[in-house]
């Protein structure tokens, strides 16, 4: 077996192998940001409980709902293939989320016009409704997605390999439970705190004091991602574990991504 040896030195059908589920990796962490982002705060999902009789709210943004598996895949490329490589996926992610604000852009500003309400969307009856009320979400919640995107999708690889190193490649759950909880933690407190204060893109009740009501956006958020962090640790040992084996790459080493890309470089 060619365990934790760089690409020059593998045959090209396990080479092959390795970049093909690193493109597999790499399109649904990019698929799911694409999604999450279009998604956004377009709709709130109430999902409220009881404790003891005493009501928890837990509004949650739909777009909230693909986020988790952003952070599986990054782990998972930051296992098998390293940092710098984990780090070119969440850039181009960024890169790729631009792309996507610049055809919204596009596509509201070319002809015809559609007779914009306060230069937002059309009446509720018109055909291109659902196109100009996701524009304004999208592009008003943008900057507050991206900044907490890449905060976050950052935080999370460099606290992975902090944690790695830490403990000499052991305890793969701390390092994939530790980096992820932190990382959402920083990205729950951007993105409601700009989409609130720079896009007012949140059902705030205007009459009520407005900190509470973030927190408890944020708390709703953190606690999904909390849940499904923990729930995802199982699959995340038994994948790399099977992709360790199926992709020759001993995920306990110090594996070559880093040094690939220098050599690419």
């Amino acid at each position: 077996m060619n365990q934790g040896l760089p690409y020059d030195f593998v045959s090209p059908e396990l080479h092959e192998r390795r970049e093909r589920v690193f493109l597999v990796l790499a399109g649904l962490f990019i698929g799911s940001m694409t999604m999450l982002n279009i998604l956004g705060v377009s709709r709130f999902l109430d999902l409220s409980f009881e404790v003891f009789g005493q009501k928890i709210p837990l509004p949650l943004a739909v777009g909230v709902l693909p986020y988790p598996i952003t952070f599986l895949c990054t782990d998972f490329i930051s296992e098998l293939y390293g940092r710098a490589r984990a780090n070119h996926v969440v850039l181009v992610g960024l890169m790729l989320n631009l792309f996507v604000v610049a055809f919204l852009w596009l596509g509201g500003s070319l002809p015809p016009d559609p007779g914009l309400i306060d230069g937002q969307v059309p009446d509720s009856g018109a055909y291109d409704f659902a196109f100009f009320r996701i524009r304004q979400l999208t592009m008003g919640a943008v900057v507050a997605s991206m900044v907490a995107y890449l905060a976050a999708q950052l935080c999370d690889v460099q606290l992975f390999h902090f944690w790695k190193r830490l403990t000499g490649g052991r305890h793969l759950w701390l390092r994939n439970n530790g980096s992820t909880l932190v990382s959402q933690a920083v990205d729950s407190f951007c993105v409601i705190t700009i989409t609130h204060f720079w896009a007012r893109g949140l059902p705030i009740d205007a009459t009520a004091p407005v900190w509470p009501q973030l927190w408890v956006f944020i708390a709703s958020g953190y606690v999904f991602k909390l849940v499904v962090a923990l729930l995802d640790t199982i699959p995340f040992y038994l994948g790399t574990a099977w992709l360790g084996r199926y992709l020759q790459i001993d995920p306990h080493a110090e594996h070559a991504g880093d040094v690939e890309i220098q050599r690419e470089a």
